[in-house]
């Protein structure tokens, strides 16, 4: 049967007063056949006898009520005694919970997140135990995405770093004045860099909820015109055929138009770099899709490019992820693109889908709000 905290103390009260009220009957019951046994040894006599049957009641009141004077002491001491007991058994097993949860704290607190204390009951302390094994196993994913987020922006800054440290270092020693080829490519590294500050300092933004959106009516439609245009180039010097696919005409939505187009810029770019000689992709444009009974504006992107193992989707938007071999340093970016789009269409309300199969293709769909 589940107990509340409440309810286990007023059961733990009550079975206290139980307890106390037979050591009360049973100290009383004891003392009085003990104090008849004495007074039948001490008192019943021949005098006794001879008496009258008022004045036996007077000689019986008088030698019980001399020998209750001192069972009312005695009687409290030991009835003191059992509650004292009880009620320190009773608050060591309410508080047990509590005093675990505390040492726990304390070692979290010492910076020891691998704690999970034991959820021995479903009352309120074991929702908050429950509570705080949650808050331990967060943190620890957050730590551990922290020295990842440390490792990953390290590797990126090191390696543009290392070719504008290598370049300065040889044009010094060798004492020449710098070609304009070796400027060009230092310049080029200095705006790799500065690239990805900026998308770390607005993936940051946008994860803390503080992204500002300039947000107005958009027109979806004439919006992935123009990006399909804009990508068109490097999808033919690919090989792919890219193609928009619209039944709904124009298709409102309100965003902000820059952030909503790096969104598909990233998503379309993803697929661009992914999908073999020969591929193809396209975007589909849906008014009116209904899930969780809202209403969205939903955009498919479709390739049958290498496609993604089951297995590395969950971690798809995480920053600086990359598939194994397939999405490496060097055939891809920094590993922010996903991470911003997913970040960016959270900003909006809306959220992104992916499905995929290896060798099949990858499909993203974006869900914003109408």
């Amino acid at each position: 049967m589940k107990l509340t905290v409440r309810q286990k103390i007023f059961t733990y009260m009550g079975l206290l007063v139980v307890i106390i009220g037979i050591s009360h009957a049973v100290t009383n019951q004891l003392y009085m056949n003990f104090v008849f046994d004495q007074f039948r040894k001490e008192e019943i006599g021949a005098g006794y006898l001879n008496a009258t049957p008022s004045e036996q009641i007077e000689v019986l009141k008088t030698y019980v009520t001399n020998k209750m004077k001192w069972i009312g002491p005695g009687k409290g001491a030991f009835i003191l005694v059992i509650g004292l007991f009880f009620s320190l058994w009773i608050s060591g097993v309410l508080t047990l919970p509590l005093r675990k949860l505390m040492a726990a704290i304390e070692r979290v607190a010492l910076g020891d997140l691998d704690v999970n204390v034991p959820v021995q009951s479903k009352d309120e302390y074991g929702k908050v135990i429950e509570t705080f094994n949650d808050m331990t196993l967060r943190l620890r994913a957050a730590e551990d995405a922290r020295r990842r987020l440390l490792a990953d922006v390290a590797h990126e800054l090191r390696t543009p770093l290392s070719i504008i440290q290598l370049k300065l270092e040889n044009a010094h020693q060798t004492g020449q004045n710098v070609p304009p080829e070796m400027l060009l490519r230092l310049h080029d590294e200095v705006i790799r860099l500065s690239l990805l500050v900026e998308d770390l300092h607005v993936l940051s933004l946008a994860e803390a909820g503080r992204l500002s959106l300039d947000r107005k009516p958009l027109d979806l439609t004439k919006k992935l015109e123009q990006i399909m245009d804009d990508v068109k180039v490097e999808a033919e010097e690919n090989g792919l055929d890219i193609r928009l696919s619209s039944k709904v005409g124009a298709v409102i939505v309100t965003a902000d138009s820059r952030r909503i187009t790096q969104v598909f810029i990233n998503l379309l770019t993803n697929s661009i770099r992914y999908t073999p000689k020969g591929g193809n992709i396209s975007v589909v444009i849906e008014k009116e899709v209904t899930y969780r009974n809202e209403i969205f504006a939903c955009v498919s992107i479709m390739d049958n490019g290498i496609g993604i193992p089951t297995e590395e989707l969950p971690h798809l938007f995480d920053r600086f992820y990359r598939v194994e071999k397939a999405r490496s340093r060097h055939t891809g970016g920094a590993g922010l693109g996903l991470s911003i789009a997913h970040q960016f269409v959270r900003a909006h309300d809306g959220f992104i889908r992916v499905e995929s199969q290896l060798n099949k293709g990858t499909t993203f769909t974006v869900y914003l709000p109408i």
